[in-house]
């Protein structure tokens, strides 16, 4: 089936491909829901994504106990498919690469994935593995900043000497939407091109590369400034529409920092309504919107990448959650 494609936000920055396409099938399981998006050559192109197979999940809270578990489920099952369409069999071996910079939070998720993999592939070397276990190494490289070697570079002379049957990579990434912002998870199987996001291009990873079937697995970590202030202008409608709509609500005013946003009747303003809180800037196109403040932005540097506050806290749980669905996903015997 064919995707419409969206390219309002081609002139921002994004690695998530559910950001560039609007026709895409999608499941709820509760608050959380999947995305599973298949992307031919010519789509690709036209978003300037590899083609391949995208899974995104979307999610609000990862930091409540009782989410996170459901979450670790669902991504555990969605991962586990990835795999087997890969053709990917139990014992084959599998590379966890954490890609991103330690020292750095908002691009710390791989390395800290990493260190909570369960590492097998050490006891292979001394013996057979207990049933339900699959040999899995790990590694995480660094930057090119601190190394001077490119990691594509890097990891095919690992593939080529220590020789896994496949190869997962773990990386932060960047979103267009505030609203997505350590809330989405995206796993594909075209690889990844590292430092994409932030305007960074390395050279990529994947199967073209390596030489064997390589999934990216990624959360949006940073939002960049122009697509901050695109989304403030939207919430600033939306934010006035709910006020029109409530004020003559008796039950509006005894209710102070309503989320209006997770309100069922959505509140929109009509284009004249736009020009009068806006003026000149009110009559634009949201396209239009997103353009003039990226030609604002980008050409004085101020065109920031942001990461929310809490970051160092979120990252964490964030890393929990896909190396508990890593391990349960590699290893069947691994249940909890």
């Amino acid at each position: 089936m064919a995707h419409e494609v969206d390219l309002k936000n081609s002139i921002l920055r994004t690695d998530l491909a559910v950001e560039l396409v609007k026709s895409k099938p999608t499941k709820q399981i509760d608050d959380i829901k999947i995305t599973n998006i298949t992307l031919n050559e010519q789509e690709a192109k036209e978003i300037n994504k590899k083609e391949g197979n995208y899974t995104t999940i979307e999610f609000e809270d990862v930091t409540d106990s009782e989410n996170q578990n459901k979450l670790i489920q669902i991504f555990t099952e969605e991962l586990k498919t990835m795999l087997k369409n890969q053709n990917i069999k139990d014992d084959d071996m599998c590379l966890v690469l954490g890609l991103g910079n330690e020292k750095s939070t908002p691009d710390s998720l791989g390395p800290l994935v990493v260190s909570k993999t369960l590492v097998t592939n050490y006891i292979y070397l001394y013996g057979n593995l207990d049933e339900g276990f699959r040999r899995v190494c790990a590694i995480s490289p660094g930057v090119m900043g601190e190394t001077g070697i490119e990691t594509s570079d890097l990891l095919k002379s690992i593939v080529d000497t220590i020789k896994p049957n496949f190869v997962i990579t773990i990386d932060a990434l960047a979103a267009s939407s505030v609203e997505r912002v350590n809330k989405t998870i995206q796993m594909t199987d075209s690889g990844i091109n590292p430092g994409s996001g932030v305007g960074n291009k390395r050279k990529e990873i994947s199967k073209e590369i390596l030489g064997i079937p390589t999934i990216a697995i990624g959360v949006p970590t940073v939002v960049d400034a122009a697509s901050i202030v695109s989304d403030t202008i939207n919430y600033l409608y939306d934010h006035f529409a709910y006020q029109t709509a409530s004020t003559h609500n008796p039950a509006s005013k005894l209710t102070a920092n309503v989320n209006y946003l997770k309100l069922s009747q959505k509140f929109k303003i009509n284009k004249e309504e736009k020009e009068k809180i806006l003026g000149m800037v009110g009559t634009l196109s949201e396209t239009e919107t997103k353009e003039l403040i990226y030609e604002i932005l980008n050409p004085i540097g101020y065109n920031l990448m942001v990461t929310p506050k809490e970051e160092d806290f979120v990252i964490t749980k964030l890393s929990e959650v896909i190396s508990s669905g890593l391990n349960k996903a590699l290893h069947k015997q691994i249940t909890k």
